[in-house]
């Protein structure tokens, strides 16, 4: 492994470590238009997923939960990623996600999400790292069905 690679490899850890121990936007949305719970059972990762959802773009984004590192990381890093972005963006950075950590496969388009990219190399992790991402996904969807049927 050259030193470039490792020393890439460190700051990516470190990154997950930071968002791991001090995860961002966390907490609840007391306003909330969409919110849904995920639970991992092989490993027992907990979140729920707070959204104030408007005209289709995500204004704010929130999440409680308890969990591994990964899980944790990879939700605050969500967050981050997904605050100001459409239902379509959120729809492309999510498929972008879980190609990054299930074959490794990068895209530029997803920024700091690329520090995950690890975790495609722990095939038992994946679930870990997707599981605000799939909740997520969940609550915009069971949302829009409900709206759609009222």
């Amino acid at each position: 492994m050259t030193d470039s690679l490792f020393s890439l490899r460190e700051l990516y850890q470190e990154m997950i470590l930071d968002h791991g121990r001090s995860p961002r936007n966390t907490g609840s949305i007391s306003d909330a238009t969409h919110m849904q719970e995920g639970f991992n059972p092989l490993c027992g990762d907990k979140i729920k997923i707070y959204l104030l959802h408007e005209n289709s773009i995500i204004k704010k984004i929130r999440f409680e939960g308890s969990g591994c590192a990964i899980s944790q990381a990879s939700a605050s890093l969500m967050t981050e990623a997904l605050s100001g972005k459409s239902a379509d963006e959120t729809k492309v950075l999510f498929d972008a996600f879980h190609a990054l950590v299930t074959t490794g496969t990068p895209s530029e388009q997803l920024g700091k999400l690329s520090v995950m990219s690890g975790v495609s190399e722990f095939p038992a992790r994946v679930k870990c790292a997707t599981l605000a991402w799939h909740t997520l996904m969940t609550a915009l969807t069971e949302t829009e069905k409900t709206e759609e049927s009222a």
